[in-house]
């Protein structure tokens, strides 16, 4: 059976050219896709709740560019300038670059130690200061999230 959140992320990578994007798996929240060109993979997650922008999380891979999992969090709001964002994977905390809607880790030390810690926590959630005044929270489950991240490394593995 596929959960909401999963069916969700179906129909996010199906809006996009079949031809585009190929699909490595779904895992529990979490989902794996491959794109062609330029050469890229990455795992997926809805934030849980409504809210009025979706909120996604990805882990890439470029291998063109030489990245591994690179962290990049859509935001359900548009962040304050010079806003702090905070992101809090189990019991770690880690502070985010942003700029807009987007957040991600400021070097690939930063992905690095929020991926070791994503592994094996149950849960995820980024916290900042909208830029219309007041805080926010999008949160997500991680049930699957390691899985889908070993699914697009080795869908873009080079051979």
């Amino acid at each position: 059976m596929i959960r909401p959140a999963a069916f969700a992320l179906l129909s996010l990578a199906l809006a996009a050219p079949l031809s585009a994007r190929e699909s490595l798996g779904v895992y529990e929240s979490w989902a794996a896709f491959k794109d062609a060109a330029p050469a890229r993979c990455y795992a997926i997650a809805k934030a849980a709740g409504k809210s009025a922008a979706p909120a996604y999380a990805t882990v890439s891979v470029w291998p063109d560019k030489g990245v591994r999992g690179a962290v990049h969090l859509v935001l359900s709001r548009e962040v304050a300038p010079k806003a702090r964002v905070r992101l809090s994977v189990g019991d770690k905390r880690f502070d985010l670059v942003a700029k807009g809607r987007n957040a991600w880790a400021a070097d690939g030390r930063g992905d690095a130690a929020i991926l070791a810690v994503l592994r094996s926590a149950s849960r995820m959630s980024v916290s900042a200061t909208s830029a219309k005044g007041g805080g926010f929270t999008d949160r997500y489950a991680l049930a699957g999230a390691a899985t889908a991240i070993d699914a697009a490394s080795v869908g873009c593995a080079r051979r």
